[in-house]
């Protein structure tokens, strides 16, 4: 049986830098449909960052986001009876979505302080090229390099 079509998403900037990423991010974030409290802790992280860092907290973001962005995951394909774990490149909206939540879910895994700290540290340390996040970049690239052995198995041809 085949997939049903997927439409093409257009997504609404965000209000304070007129961004299309970042009004992403902040819908990711929010939870029980509070957007204006997802918003306040997204532009309080980045106050925290300017302060911090003396520089541009939307050069960080994009940095951030860069550098937690996997090139290559690992697909569950099943091939005769057996699944396999197929390694595959990732597509750009797949790999903002990846970073996004990896960036969230390792702010959120922090306790003891409030989220925009959280997302704020783990902003900066992502730019850095560490942190949770970029740890977790790290191990699926290294879970797809493990199974480079069954990349004939993949729909589409991997480049390497």
């Amino acid at each position: 049986m085949r997939k049903k079509r997927v439409y093409k998403k257009y997504h609404d900037p965000d209000y304070k830098y007129n961004r299309v990423d970042l009004g992403r991010f902040i819908k990711y974030i929010m939870k029980d449909g509070k957007k204006s409290t997802a918003e306040r802790v997204v532009y309080d992280a980045f106050e925290k960052i300017s302060k911090e860092t003396k520089q541009d907290p939307i050069s960080i973001f994009e940095k951030a986001m860069q550098n937690a962005s996997p090139l290559i995951e690992v697909v569950s394909r099943r091939v005769g009876g057996a699944n396999y774990q197929v390694p595959q490149e990732v597509t750009p909206e797949r790999k903002f979505i990846l970073a996004s939540r990896w960036i969230i879910n390792a702010s959120r895994s922090v306790k003891g302080k409030p989220m925009s700290a959280k997302l704020a540290a783990e902003f900066i340390a992502a730019s850095k090229n560490e942190g949770a996040a970029i740890k977790k970049k790290q191990d699926t690239h290294r879970m797809a390099e493990a199974n480079r052995a069954f990349a004939h198995f993949a729909r589409r041809p991997t480049q390497r």
